[in-house]
């Protein structure tokens, strides 16, 4: 599993030969790309806001896959060639890849007016090579994309012991969603190996000094490696 990071949320993850894109929004300072510069099968949205959405109309080849009010709106208003709408704690087999869905604590409506079209609850993504069962695999590759969200129990209770997740990326921005201490928390709880932070210096009020969070994280005990990517940057998870 190779993970490349393309600023604020949007992240490019092939497993074997299927490539999944998650949450296309190329206009952010920490990407040299233009929309479309990637290849994708799938394009997954955990939510509706457009800085979330806003390329998924570049990848027209791609199956758009989200929570079936989303996909339901990027069919209506972007040129996409198919769509899977899928819920909170569905896995769904796209190819190569196993896609859970599972809850993240945000809101969810489609544009930012107060016209919006609600969305339900936004998600995030566990992306794995293998389906997830109760039985542990320490072959698998595991990515937990966390979606915009809070700090959340589940992480503990659910997502971390179950899922397990080998690479997590969190949201650290603030404002919007957790800032480096819940989530450096939250990474604890999932006890993962690497620890990927995202959603942050795209906008003034989410401009985070992204070492903070890596001194969050050491606060806390865990022995998370976290990786602070520049844009465009790649990691692989191996078996």
């Amino acid at each position: 599993m190779e993970i490349t990071w393309h600023g604020h949320s949007t992240f490019h993850v092939t497993v074997d030969n299927t490539a999944l894109l998650v949450d296309p929004f190329f206009d952010n300072p920490k990407t040299d790309l233009e929309p479309g510069a990637v290849d994708a099968d799938y394009v997954l949205l955990t939510h509706g806001h457009m800085d979330h959405i806003a390329d998924v109309g570049a990848f027209p080849d791609a199956t758009v896959v989200g929570l079936p009010e989303v996909v339901g709106y990027c069919a209506d208003n972007y040129d996409v060639s198919d769509t899977i709408g899928a819920n909170l704690g569905g896995t769904v087999e796209l190819d190569d890849a196993f896609v859970t869905f599972h809850r993240a604590d945000h809101t969810n409506g489609m544009e930012t007016t107060y016209e919006s079209t609600g969305g339900g609850m936004p998600a995030g993504f566990v992306i794995s090579d293998t389906k997830p069962t109760q039985v542990s695999d320490a072959e698998s590759s595991t990515f937990y994309h966390a979606g915009d969200t809070g700090l959340m129990t589940e992480m503990r209770e659910v997502i971390g012991p179950y899922l397990e997740p080998d690479v997590a990326a969190v949201p650290i921005g603030d404002h919007f969603t957790m800032g480096p201490m819940q989530a450096a928390i939250a990474v604890d709880w999932l006890d993962v190996d690497v620890a990927l932070p995202m959603h942050y210096d795209t906008f003034p009020p989410i401009e985070v000094d992204p070492e903070a969070f890596r001194r969050e994280v050491r606060a806390t005990g865990s022995s998370a490696e976290v990786r602070i990517l520049e844009g465009d940057e790649s990691i692989t998870v191996a078996e």
